[in-house]
């Protein structure tokens, strides 16, 4: 039977907004306010989009934008294989209840995977309502043409919304025999700038995030959090908030919170709130952070690269070259700290939140209160800011614990100091690097050594600070994302070892922050490659042309092109022959996305000042091809983003911390970027229409901390080897060349 779902004010609450469509459900109708009988399969094109009688489309995706334009990108690719107006696409994401499981939004794979999975829906939809018009115009399928959602043929048209109109298409998907799509010839979307859709709110300051959500009847809430990261509450005097109105205390074993009736007397009962705790220091040292890691315990040894015998090769060669370099612990440090609302009720749990993850974290919330999964629902509002797994899932834990407690829902904001102490932490890098050169400059030899944590087996779920305060069952993971990645190499030696020394510990909760590994590893082995050329006494855009697998025509053309768009002046490194006190460099990096997709080269523009060791990067030059491009100034967006946020991360940011606790809890402690040292940047798209489309959201990062050490030794002759590379670092090294 068709039922309209007509929803109350809270059940729209509860769905973020989502439209109002039909569908054909069974007496079984209703779960925590959505249609029970809603497909979610990966396999069902119902799981993707829904057509309404007006024609509208409802497009359901389980990727969620964090602020990288992927509601619009996803929006262009249903609209280009539907034949319907981009204007016409309404999207929900990151639902648990309404849209499939397709996936983290992680790994640049928004596109690359959750794209095409909506692009084969489409096209499915569209193949089938060209089926039904055909047969309703006693017409051929090839004579009929479709324009904005209406069919036409035989002189007669009908639309979409005539054909379908709410009712499923109750058609699988067959991943293994794709639904043919659209030529890109005929594309009239894709291909094209399209306005994001969520600029204009957030030009004029009406966007609204999940900060700005509200339930009704809600508590807030302010954690307080123990002044030593492995410290245990002794004692809490309940009396000293008694003159903070509405405000109380709320606690289970070693988490400690204040809830009140408005935000402004949490936070002051937080701040009165007398507790003592037990001492704890248990980080290292963090002017010794480095031998720390040298010294943990090997889980186990990753090889991931072994071509020929690297050992003999480096005995025999006519010179040996070995350099170490480090990547500092970094925060998300996103710029509007963690925020969610929870609430139980008849026993389901539903959870607001940023997660990047929603269908990750509603297994790790049903394990964490011993629930069954169906009976949660995560449902994703955007965050300021998410560039891998930060504080928004503990929030949602916070928020979650305290709604149990207290049977209300609840709305926990984070403050900055939380999320700069609390969230999970980008791990530090420490890499080996060793080659050989014969007697010509030729490479015969290379050998590097990453030490990095482990993955712990089982998942990539970051264990909940709330759980483990509590002691309530956890996801117990070591779990900072795919960092082997980009350890081996895209050059061509005769002998080549890559190895992985993955970690038993270490120092902080780890996570994947924005081009995890990718990031670390490419600076080392670009800055190592960087040191060969200058030791072969060769151009480095050359040398690295010289490597460069011949078969792999892409990225001998994002090399080219960038040194083309750079105006690339072929010489050997250093520049030399300049005085004065502000000196110039070019340094040069290519990368082959995890050596299987997106090619990134850029070129790098620096002035040092000698006397103080100031870095500044005047500019970036970019060749990018990420094959199908779908949005040309959404991909601008994402290269843009990637590059400032990466200078920050190379010139500035690192983790301060005692042997109790993270002490770097703002942005005068953790500096970032601003505005006035933002670079200008240079790009060239390559698009390739007829070629799949690949991610975005990290390759182009991944090149910025080397382009940056290889322009400053071009400038100035010496070394960076440590990230971040502050004026101090820039001093001593300059004072021990």
């Amino acid at each position: 039977m068709n039922i309209r779902f007509q929803p109350s004010r809270r059940d729209m609450l509860k769905g973020g907004g989502a439209l109002i469509v039909s569908f054909t459900l069974t007496p079984q109708a209703f779960a925590q306010g959505v249609p029970a009988a809603k497909p979610l399969a990966l396999t069902e094109v119902d799981s993707y989009l829904v057509i309404d009688a007006k024609g509208a489309v409802t497009l359901y995706t389980g990727k969620v934008d964090l602020g990288t334009g992927v509601r619009t990108a996803l929006a262009q690719i249903a609209a280009e294989e539907l034949d319907v107006p981009f204007d016409r696409i309404e999207v929900v994401e990151g639902d648990t209840a309404l849209t499939p499981e397709q996936g983290s939004t992680w790994g640049s794979l928004s596109i690359q995977v959750g794209g095409i999975q909506i692009r084969q829906a489409a096209a499915a939809a569209r193949a089938a309502l060209l089926e039904q018009a055909a047969a309703r115009l006693g017409a051929k399928k090839e004579d009929l043409t479709i324009t904005d959602g209406i069919v036409s043929g035989s002189g007669r048209q009908v639309s979409y919304g005539e054909l379908i109109g709410g009712k499923r298409f109750s058609i699988k998907l067959d991943p293994k025999q794709p639904v043919p799509t659209k030529d890109p010839k005929a594309f009239k979307i894709v291909g094209k700038s399209v306005q994001r859709v969520d600029i204009p709110d957030k030009v004029m300051g009406t966007f609204s995030y999940m900060h700005d959500f509200r339930v009704p009847g809600m508590l807030h809430a302010r954690v307080v959090r123990p002044p030593a990261m492995g410290a245990t509450l002794q004692s809490v005097d309940e009396g000293s908030i008694r003159d903070v109105p509405t405000a109380r205390v709320v606690r289970q074993a070693n988490f400690l919170a204040v809830v009140a009736e408005n935000e402004w007397a949490a936070v002051k009962g937080a701040q009165m709130l007398k507790a003592t705790w037990s001492k704890w220091e248990g980080l290292p040292e963090q002017g010794k952070l480095y031998e720390h890691v040298r010294a943990t315990k090997v889980a186990k040894d990753e090889v991931t690269a072994n071509v020929g015998d690297s050992a003999q090769a480096l005995g025999q060669g006519a010179r040996k070259i070995s350099a170490t370099y480090d990547f500092a612990i970094h925060t998300h440090g996103s710029m509007g700290p963690s925020c969610a609302i929870a609430e139980f009720r008849d026993g389901k749990l539903t959870s607001w939140s940023a997660s990047q993850a929603t269908h990750n974290l509603r297994k790790q919330l049903a394990k964490m209160f011993s629930m069954s999964p169906d009976d949660v629902r995560c449902i994703y509002f955007e965050g300021a800011g998410c560039y891998g797994r930060n504080g928004h899932e503990d929030a949602a834990a916070d928020a979650a614990l305290l709604a149990q407690l207290t049977s209300k829902p609840v709305r926990v904001q984070w403050s900055r100091a939380d999320e700069h102490g609390w969230d999970p932490k980008g791990p530090p890098t420490l890499i080996d690097l060793r080659a050989a050169l014969d007697a010509s400059g030729g490479v015969t030899a290379w050998e590097s050594e990453f030490f990095i944590p482990q993955q712990t087996p089982g998942g990539f779920n970051v264990p909940f600070v709330a759980a483990t305060l509590t002691g309530m069952p956890s996801d117990d993971h070591i779990a900072p994302g795919n960092i082997f990645q980009n350890s081996n190499i895209p050059y061509k030696f005769p002998n080549i070892k890559a190895v992985c020394h993955r970690l038993e510990t270490t120092p902080f909760r780890p996570s994947w922050i924005r081009t995890p590994g990718r990031m670390q590893n490419t600076y080392a082995n670009e800055c190592f490659m960087d040191e060969l050329a200058a030791a072969a006494g060769v151009d480095p855009v050359e040398f690295r042309l010289r490597y460069l697998d011949p078969a792999d025509m892409r990225g001998i053309e994002c090399l080219n092109r960038v040194a083309a768009l750079a105006k690339w002046d072929k010489r050997p490194s250093p520049k030399g022959g300049q005085s004065g006190e502000v000196a110039t460099g070019r340094g040069v990096t290519y990368c082959k996305y995890e050596l299987v997709r997106t090619y990134v080269a850029v070129v790098a523009e620096v002035e040092v000042k000698r006397e103080t060791g100031e870095i500044r990067c005047t500019r970036f030059y970019v060749a990018h091809d990420c094959g199908q491009i779908i949005n040309p100034d959404g991909l601008m967006n994402q290269i843009e983003g990637n590059i400032i946020q990466t200078v920050s991360r190379t010139l500035k940011e690192e983790l301060k911390f005692d042997r109790s606790t993270v002490t770097s809890l703002d942005w005068a402690s953790y500096p970032i970027l601003t505005f006035p040292e933002v670079p200008e940047i240079v790009m060239d798209l390559i698009d390739r229409p007829t070629a799949p489309p690949w991610g975005a959201g990290e390759p182009a990062a991944a090149v910025v901390p080397s382009a940056i050490s290889n322009a400053v030794f071009d400038a100035i002759g010496v070394r960076l080897r440590s990230v971040p590379f502050t004026p101090a670092k820039v001093k001593a090294a300059m004072g021990g060349a």
